[in-house]
């Protein structure tokens, strides 16, 4: 594994980590610099490639450009130096999330890792897990999915029934998962199982550091709505994983993942809303270029959605001050707007496009079939696929029925669902 040479990072932390206007704007134009110069020559094709819908488009060259972004330090910014991190501010991740999504730079392949994973080891892993780990994050070389939902647990993660005893030295694990973003690209799960025999929903659950290569785990892509395949569902049959591989007690593993879901909803969504505003830019100049914008109900929705982002910036903003009542609730609010808000977008984009919305991929593709099984051979626009994987928004990350459960239990109070 590459050991992270600080002093080669380029940086001069003590300089960087102050938080003054005149500061703010050296640093986004450091970003921007970087951008502009290092998104060129093999890495020039990679624009505006990846992301949800498209995480089969170019992977192994994304790879490289994560690992690149690594080697000049724009990798885990904001941990802790001695951690490998830049020990950015909150300011600072920001602008160089926005920075990055205004360049149009690839989706990166290491989200889990470095935005889930390495933040949870840093507030509750061992130094000797952060030592085992945290290098391969910052460097890109050893990368990580997420083993949460299961067929019967999905939004309800206290329902989990996967299963781990400790046996001679190892966890044991049994059970099944599903939704386990690129579990088949990964080296690595975190995986949430019932370590308590006979509890129930939030207690007896641990937190375990799984490796996917191993005879006791077969991942099996799932095909989605896109044709595209980025997420698996796993069998665990006897797997196994070292006894200190276990990030908290056993038992502390409902308290691992949920500070780990408030890592998810970070300043990363800040960069996911640069992305919002350059689809809906898109959109807006298709409808103006084929006269949909004439329709007073398709112009109306347009200045709807421009209304809708800017309140979603303004609660990330809120929330990211910490001018909030209830984080939890926070999240929840978030989730609903950007979901609810991306899904009607892929609705207005169907009714922008109208009529040509309806036409499939072709039956042949440059003489061969159109195998719909292989990404390569899928040609959905751009316009069919954001409203295709959209209808995932609502559902994946938590259901819109579970963050209102929150909302309405946690924040305002009200009785419980019946259960």
């Amino acid at each position: 594994m590459t050991s992270i040479n600080l002093a080669d990072r380029g940086v001069d932390l003590g300089e960087w980590a102050k938080s003054t206007p005149k500061a703010a704007d050296e640093f986004a134009a450091a970003v921007r610099s970087w951008l502009e110069e290092n998104l060129t020559g093999e890495f020039a094709g990679l624009k505006g490639r990846g992301g949800p819908g498209s995480e089969h488009e170019f992977f192994g060259e994304r790879l490289e450009w994560d690992r690149h972004l690594a080697r000049a330090g724009w990798t885990c910014i904001g941990w802790p130096t001695e951690y490998g991190g830049r020990g950015a501010t909150l300011e600072q991740r920001i602008i160089f999330h926005r920075e990055y999504a205004r360049a149009n730079a690839p989706a990166r392949v290491n989200h889990l890792g470095e935005e889930l994973l390495g933040p949870t080891l840093i507030a509750y892993g061992t130094e000797e897990q952060k030592k085992r780990f945290l290098p391969g994050i910052v460097d890109v070389s050893e990368l990580w999915s997420q083993g949460y939902s299961e067929p019967g647990a999905g939004s309800d993660l206290a329902g989990v029934s996967t299963s781990a005893r400790l046996e001679n030295g190892k966890w044991i694990i049994n059970g099944q998962k599903i939704w386990t973003s690129l579990a088949h690209v990964a080296q690595w799960v975190f995986v949430l199982a019932r370590t308590e025999k006979g509890s129930s929903r939030h207690a007896g659950l641990s937190f375990l550091l799984v490796p996917l290569d191993q005879p006791g785990i077969t991942v099996r892509p799932i095909q989605q709505l896109t044709g595209t395949s980025e997420f698996n569902e796993v069998f665990f049959d006897d797997a196994e994983t070292d006894a200190d591989l276990i990030v908290g007690e056993p038992g502390d593993g409902w308290k691992v993942a949920m500070g780990l879901l408030q890592f998810e909803r970070g300043v990363s969504t800040l960069g996911q809303q640069v992305g919002f505003a350059r689809e809906l830019e898109n959109l807006t100049d298709l409808a103006r270029s084929n006269g949909a914008v004439d329709d007073p109900e398709i112009a109306s929705r347009l200045v709807r959605a421009d209304i809708g982002l800017k309140v979603m910036r303004a609660h990330a903003q809120r929330t990211l001050d910490g001018d909030v009542t209830s984080q939890a609730g926070a999240a929840s609010v978030s989730k609903l707007l950007w979901a609810n808000w991306h899904r009607d977008l892929g609705e207005l984009a169907m009714d922008v496009v109208g009529a040509p919305a309806l036409i499939g991929p072709p039956t042949t593709v440059e003489g061969e079939p159109n195998d719909i099984a292989d990404p390569e051979h899928v040609e959905l626009d751009e316009w069919q696929r954001l409203y295709l994987f959209t209808r995932a928004d609502t559902i994946y990350g938590g259901s819109n029925e579970v963050q209102r459960n929150i909302i309405a239990e946690r924040v305002l109070g009200l009785p419980r669902e019946a259960r």
